[in-house]
């Protein structure tokens, strides 16, 4: 079996964007040289005045950690977003309650069933988590495929999406 591929960008400034956003959510970055480096082990050289443009533009912000450090953001302050902690979990499943209809895997690829029409909004409520192990989703009409790093994530993950959507 093959390494799965790291993901790939091209240069453009919606890419930079993306790449910003996915930092500050997988990562503790507390400066924007810090962000810079993060930036440039994926290829992306950025200048400071870009970044600082880039950081205003995402409505990006400073939070205190636990810790007291302060930490770059992005979504609203008074918000909740630690990646999937018992309050996201709750709201992922009160949305996706009746939504998914069923889920099935195929290798590292999850199929979810919706009712026709509600694939769009499911994939979009999947997608503004950071979800360990899934690396994006395509919706359809009444079909949402979610891509997996790997067979065993895919398990993981469709096991869980089961559960989330039959709270």
């Amino acid at each position: 079996m093959s390494e799965p591929t790291p993901m790939q960008r091209p240069a453009s400034r919606a890419a930079r964007l993306s790449a910003i956003e996915q930092a500050l959510l997988t990562h503790i970055i507390t400066s924007q040289a810090q962000l810079s480096s993060v930036l440039a082990s994926e290829g992306i050289e950025v200048t400071q005045a870009t970044l600082s443009r880039d950081l205003d533009e995402m409505n990006a912000f400073k939070r205190r950690m636990p810790d007291g450090t302060m930490a770059y953001a992005v979504g609203h302050a008074d918000e909740d977003d630690r990646p999937l902690d018992g309050k996201a979990e709750q709201q992922m499943s009160r949305a996706l309650n009746g939504l998914v209809t069923s889920v099935a895997t195929a290798k590292n690829l999850i199929v979810v069933h919706t009712p026709s029409g509600a694939a769009q909004y499911v994939a979009s409520v999947l997608d503004r988590q950071s979800i360990e192990g899934v690396l994006g989703t395509i919706a359809g009409d009444d079909t949402v495929m979610m891509i997996c790093s790997d067979d065993e994530s895919a398990g993981q993950r469709a096991d869980w999406l089961l559960t989330l959507a039959s709270k």
